[in-house]
């Protein structure tokens, strides 16, 4: 059982009745309730949950992390950037590219070019055998997007899995993954809240597909300021004094 935590900050749905009529239950409940099934729990925070709804116990029982914020990034905790070096999966959708554990993980600005004019979006696949993109054809079309544009100001990827066009001509690089400590992590652009792309089949199948690639169920905790016994004896070393 892959254990998923859904943040999301939870501020357009309550004040802007476009977005709450399009998501009347959060961002965070309708890609809550695609990813239940059988081997994935799911479990739903909120930046008005105690400590901004991760607290380290919450942390501690999540294998794999669903980001979805924008107007709020600076208020929540950092304690997601360690739980991530320590084997925890973390998916960082839309606007996450600006939050803080996700520009802590980069160690970039992660700045983009961005026009919200609900642009038609292609979605093409760049890396057609990666686990991600199982079950989605070699492009997907969203009908209306904000924008997102190069250059985008992250470090150089591992993998670049998707790389958008949008009407206007822009072009970006819109799903791509690292590797940080133990811990697996994936960017996916799709999602602007003004429009209910988070009910649209390929961008679920894409989340769900992220969860499972995501999935380390071996964690490790490294304590750096741990004294290390030498495998071998060393003349005169004393553990006491050092």
């Amino acid at each position: 059982m892959i254990r998923v935590t859904v943040w999301n900050e939870y501020a357009h749905e309550r004040s802007d009745e476009k977005v709450k009529e399009i998501y009347p239950n959060g961002i965070h409940g309708a890609i809550a309730d695609f990813l239940k099934s059988d081997d994935i729990e799911v479990r739903c925070a909120t930046l008005d949950d105690e400590e901004c709804g991760l607290t380290k116990e919450v942390l501690d029982n999540t294998d794999v992390l669903l980001w979805w914020g924008h107007m709020c990034h600076n208020k929540v905790a950092m304690r997601v950037r360690d739980a991530v070096l320590e084997g925890m999966g973390a998916i960082f959708l839309h606007s996450a590219h600006h939050s803080k554990p996700f520009r802590f993980l980069m160690g970039t600005s992660c700045n983009l070019g961005w026009r919200e004019d609900g642009d038609l979006e292609r979605v093409w696949i760049s890396k057609p055998s990666h686990p991600i993109v199982q079950g989605i054809d070699r492009y997907f079309e969203i009908p209306h997007e904000e924008m997102y544009g190069e250059p985008f100001v992250i470090p150089e990827p591992d993998e670049t899995v998707f790389i958008s066009w949008y009407e206007g001509g822009n072009v970006f690089r819109s799903g791509v993954t690292y590797h940080r400590g133990a811990g697996k992590i994936f960017y996916f652009q799709n999602g602007h809240e003004a429009y209910p792309n988070y009910y649209d089949k390929n961008v679920l199948q894409v989340i769900k597909n992220a969860v499972h690639w995501a999935y380390n169920p071996n964690k490790v905790v490294m304590d750096c300021w741990q004294q290390v016994v030498p495998a071998e004896k060393i003349e005169g070393y004393d553990p006491s004094k050092a």
